[in-house]
């Protein structure tokens, strides 16, 4: 996947349930491998807009309950990076997940002051 805003790679690894989810998916809207896995509504042969995406994440956020205000695609973005952050205390992969090219940018985009990062690459031995 490139990221948008600075079109580099980003990497991201779909666990098997998900890798499951999304073949069976294809199957039954009668998709392959190489579609897109969620089409435009307008030109089927082109991905999703960012917008239709942020339009359905909010249906979803509004179905289960929770409050719009709190949810979005930007909030789902850093998520799984704050989560292998705070488990691991790994900057780097939060870094390389969120495309990311200063350690400095993700230490903002995470919240973590830069004296836990500190303290955090004193504590790793490389």
């Amino acid at each position: 996947m490139v990221q948008q805003k600075t079109k580099r790679p980003v990497q991201f690894e779909l666990m098997d349930t998900a890798r499951k989810t999304m073949r069976a998916w294809l199957e039954r809207r009668g998709g392959t491998l190489n579609d897109f896995v969620f089409p435009s509504r307008n030109d089927y042969l082109a991905h999703m807009s960012t917008r239709q995406y942020a339009r359905l994440v909010h249906e979803w956020v509004l179905a289960i309950g929770l409050p719009a205000q709190d949810y979005g695609t930007h909030s789902l973005r850093r998520t799984k990076a704050s989560i292998i952050y705070k488990a691991t205390g790994n900057l780097r992969a939060a870094q390389i997940l969120l495309g990311h090219a200063k350690i400095d940018s993700t230490v903002r985009y995470l919240g973590v002051d830069v004296e836990d990062a500190l303290e955090l690459a004193e504590r790793t031995e490389v």
